[in-house]
């Protein structure tokens, strides 16, 4: 008798405390749950020893990535209706353990345990990054890091960024602009914050594909120094800044942020990269930058927030975030990146939150890979187009609910005297 779907939802009914809001499909063919709900669709008992083995947001993400579960129906719809079973747990939700405490809990356990078959655990999708979280934020892991996610290939992220190539939150005049756009009102916001003209001299930390740089250089006639770790973004960078005719203006190194010691800079980008510095090296990071800045000159800090927690010793990695998108990443409240930017000397000007720009952008994104679907897979794999449909999906639901922003902050190397350079009413770049 076909009979996994509803046995499933009364297991997971018992283990969450709260019937499912989604229907479930099984492998057996059978369904059970809200009638038009969206659909999780269990492909094999391999999804359910997954969750076994590691119970939580790692175990759901081995068995999307392999594809022993998918969604039939709207991905944000589904997300957003599991999301208070998968990422919102409030910080006094009851652990595992706790729960397993209770005798329903873990009968539903051992009725899954039963339902999943054999008990040997499954391998990991070989697209997790699978190393130690130990000695984090060297040179070398930082660079591996990267590789991790930036060296998938240059086509693949032609897919999915368009022609701009820019990987960081765009900047929408309205919700119908297009993606181009947005994409180069930003760069210009960017250039409006630092101040930029002819014959300064900026540099672009964690510059990508170069966007930044050959806009910065075209269109402001300054002379700029972009450093990556990734050997592909370098390629890609070097040859739209020939292509640009802006040999000249712009220099591509695959360089690491601490070893950049040709300053100083009348001007600092660092765009979507400070995420990947770790809370135990920002003061570092904010160090060298401040000291690679001639006085006067401004930093524009382009950076992923998260909300501050009661405790914040609790916090945790994200499980799928670091295993197979950003390893080692991690994020601070925008309060804790101001402070640490003062502490290294800053004087911070402006903090602007552009959270509903990154939810836009993202949704984008979305799109874009959906449409060419299949030449993504064939350009990369389908485990690894199922990670970035994954994350961009529920990372856009997460800026529209506010559980993560994206900050812009513009900082001075102010010198003694005080004088900042910066003009009396400082928001004219809107």
């Amino acid at each position: 008798m076909a009979d996994a779907a509803p046995r499933l939802q009364g297991l997971f009914a018992q283990l969450l405390g709260a019937p499912l809001p989604v229907r479930i499909r099984a492998w057996d063919g059978s369904q059970a749950g809200p009638p038009g709900a969206p659909t999780l669709v269990v492909r094999n008992r391999r999804a359910l020893r997954r969750l076994l083995w590691k119970p939580g947001e790692l175990g759901l993400a081995r068995a999307w990535v392999a594809g022993d579960l998918d969604i039939d129906g709207d991905l944000y719809t589904t997300l957003d209706l599991l999301a208070g079973h998968i990422w919102e747990r409030d910080e006094d939700a009851r652990t595992l353990a706790q729960a397993l405490r209770e005798p329903e809990v873990r009968a539903a356990v051992v009725g899954l345990v039963k339902l999943a078959g054999p008990p040997l655990p499954p391998a990991p999708p070989r697209e997790e990054a699978r190393r130690p979280r130990r000695n984090l934020h060297t040179k070398r892991t930082d660079r591996r890091a990267i590789s991790h996610h930036y060296d998938v290939g240059n086509d693949f992220y032609e897919i999915v960024l368009g022609p701009s190539m820019v990987y960081s939150c765009a900047y929408w005049p309205s919700p119908d602009s297009t993606l181009e756009q947005a994409q180069h009102d930003k760069l210009e916001l960017v250039c409006g914050k630092l101040g930029l003209s002819p014959g300064q001299r900026m540099l672009d930390v964690g510059c990508g594909w170069g966007s930044m740089a050959v806009h910065a250089a075209r269109e402001h006639g300054v002379s700029v120094v972009g450093v990556t770790l990734s050997q592909e973004q370098a390629a890609y960078a070097r040859k739209r800044v020939a292509d640009e005719g802006l040999t000249d203006k712009v220099e591509i190194r695959v360089q690491d942020y601490r070893d950049v010691r040709d300053g100083p800079y009348d001007a600092i980008s660092s765009i979507g990269m400070a995420e990947h510095v770790g809370a135990q090296r920002y003061l570092e990071y904010a160090t060298d930058l401040h000291g690679l800045l001639k006085p006067g000159g401004r930093l524009l800090n382009h950076q992923i927030a998260r909300r501050p927690q009661r405790n914040e010793a609790a916090y945790d990695v994200d499980a799928f975030i670091d295993s197979y998108v950003f390893p080692d990443g991690e994020l601070q409240p925008v309060g804790v990146t101001v402070a640490q930017l003062e502490r290294a000397g800053f004087e911070v000007r402006d903090v602007e939150s552009i959270r509903e720009h990154y939810a836009l952008t993202l949704r984008q994104w979305v799109a874009r890979l959906e449409a060419d679907w299949q030449r993504a897979v064939q350009l990369t794999s389908p485990g690894r187009a199922r990670v970035w449909r994954l994350y961009m999906a529920a990372s856009a639901l997460a800026f529209e609910r506010n559980r993560i922003s994206v900050n812009q902050v513009l900082a001075v190397r102010t010198p003694e005297s005080g004088e900042s350079g910066m003009p009396l009413r400082a928001r004219t770049w809107n």
